[in-house]
């Protein structure tokens, strides 16, 4: 069986972590940042895991993470 190709565009974006989770950026956080609040924009600086729903879909683009 041939070697899986890892999408390169999802292994610049997730990081699989020692757990098996995967570590993503929030959104919202490009432009128009004068309507979000302080607050919000400090929340989203933190990283978050993806959600249950979508990891199957995140671990097959990233087939050896």
């Amino acid at each position: 069986m041939p070697k899986l190709k890892t999408k390169k565009s999802a292994a610049k974006r997730l990081k699989v972590t020692k757990s098996g989770k995967i570590k993503r950026k929030r959104a919202k956080l490009r432009h128009i940042l004068t309507n979000k609040t302080r607050k919000q924009k400090r929340g989203l600086r933190s990283s978050a895991l993806v959600s249950s729903a979508d990891m199957d879909r995140m671990k097959r683009l990233l087939p050896y993470g």
